[in-house]
């Protein structure tokens, strides 16, 4: 059985699929993807699909069970490179790849990652607030905030 190479590109992982994905390959791909994401600490994984003319039914679901792994473990997935053909397969076949983003290529799909981790970044939460309010815009104090007042 082919395994599928999980490259490490700063803190995102890329998969580019450059084999017949039977369903050992797909099963392979999808632990390794958990076990690289859990010992990394990657926020994103790309997947390129550029070379695959097909996908069928497994294939697809096991996309998607690869995109709600990540979500459990922190991180976001997105396809990159999916063909027309695909495409319409995966519509057919009733399979919307719930929880996967797409992107035309791989330089977009970073883009895209990048930009939802800054995103998502801004944000979080002030936890050195002991009453748990989220952080405030720089040069705004706590006695800044808006407060009712009475005539």
């Amino acid at each position: 059985m082919e395994r599928v190479p999980v490259l490490k590109i700063g803190d995102m992982l890329l998969v580019s699929i450059q084999v017949d994905m039977e369903d050992q390959t797909a099963l392979a791909l999808q632990e390794d993807l958990a076990d690289r994401i859990s010992t990394t600490g990657c926020h994103g994984v790309i997947i390129d699909i550029t070379a695959m003319d097909i996908v069928d039914s497994f294939v697809g679901r096991t996309l998607s069970s690869i995109a709600g792994i990540a979500r459990v473990l922190d991180a976001e997935t997105v396809v990159v490179g999916m063909r027309p053909a695909v495409a319409i397969t995966l519509v057919e076949l009733g399979l919307s790849l719930d929880g996967i983003r797409t992107a035309l290529n791989v330089e977009r799909g970073i883009e895209l990652l990048a930009r939802s981790r800054r995103e998502a970044a801004a944000f979080v939460p002030d936890l050195d607030d002991p009453a748990g309010v989220w952080a405030l815009p720089e040069g705004l104090g706590p006695d800044d905030r808006s407060t009712p007042t009475t005539p």
